[in-house]
């Protein structure tokens, strides 16, 4: 793999100066070389060759922004990459390539994949990403930026596969466990983009829902879930009350309860309790024969 080399290069400023200072010199010489009393034919060359020794140097100017490097090559071989900022100035025989080095970002397309269940859901992420090594992100790859698209999409895909959307208990799920999901998508974006030079700074889920064809059985399920949970903690106290109550009235001898009113008023507790509705009293009336 070809890696980044630094390459130092002129200031492109002290450049500028001679290559002005070689224009004028070429008129001075090609003038006093015209007009002096015997025309000097050499010295007209010598100011032509001059003019286009300097003219030939101006191609070797080139500006690097702030968090932007340039890749040199000469001749199809790789000479270094200067990321010092300014005017600079190389060997006009350099091909100069500016590559960005910002940090840069994308949101991937809503793809619609299968989850670890086989549940087909819709998932998108956000990718933070930046150039590190621009000698393979230039050479290693054909076009980094698609690159990076690309194995980002097929990074997500990979990941929604290995979790199911939803779980019990304590098994990672996407929807559950989204800081565990967000570390594993970094790492798979990261392994698929070492190569091309490229690190990821940030990777998170944008959008995370079932497709639509099962969304609605989806959310019956996950209602039918929280209605079972939510019956069993109303249970689970309603037999701590009860059993808290007859205890009380027992140790403080306020009734005596025989076994079957101990079951009625069980019965009756626990309806009062578990019910949705509040409690209607029933009062026992006698009439009398007048």
């Amino acid at each position: 793999m070809v890696k980044e080399k630094a390459r130092d290069a002129a200031s492109g400023y002290a450049m500028l100066i001679g290559v002005l200072g070689g224009f004028v010199l070429t008129a001075a010489i090609i003038y006093f070389g015209a007009n002096a009393d015997r025309a000097s034919t050499g010295l007209i060359v010598i100011g032509v060759l001059l003019g286009l020794a300097s003219f030939f140097c101006t191609f070797g100017f080139f500006i690097v922004n702030p968090n932007q490097a340039v890749v040199l090559q000469l001749f199809g071989e790789y000479v270094g990459t200067v990321r010092a900022t300014g005017l600079r100035w190389a060997n006009p025989l350099y091909s100069k390539r500016p590559v960005s080095v910002r940090v840069r970002n994308f949101e991937s397309d809503q793809m619609k994949v299968n989850d670890k269940d086989g549940n087909p859901i819709e998932i998108a992420a956000v990718v933070v990403w930046k150039v590190v090594d621009t000698a393979e992100a230039i050479f290693e790859v054909d076009d980094f930026e698609d690159f990076v698209y690309v194995q980002s999409e097929s990074a997500v895909r990979r990941m929604a596969a290995e979790y199911p959307y939803d779980a019990d208990g304590d098994e990672v799920s996407l929807r559950g466990h989204t800081d565990g999901v967000v570390e594993r998508l970094e790492a798979e974006i990261q392994a698929r983009l070492d190569r091309a030079g490229v690190k990821v700074l940030e990777a998170r889920i944008s959008n995370l829902a079932y497709a639509p064809e099962i969304a609605g059985a989806m959310l019956q399920r996950q209602q039918a879930s929280a209605i079972i949970a939510a019956r069993t903690k109303i249970v689970e106290g309603a037999v701590s009350m009860v059993e808290m109550a007859l205890r009380q009235l027992m140790d403080q001898k306020v009734v005596a309860f025989s076994e079957e009113q101990k079951a009625s008023m069980v019965a009756n507790l626990l309806v009062i309790l578990c019910g949705e509705r509040g409690a209607q009293p029933v009062l026992s009336v006698e009439r009398r024969a007048g």
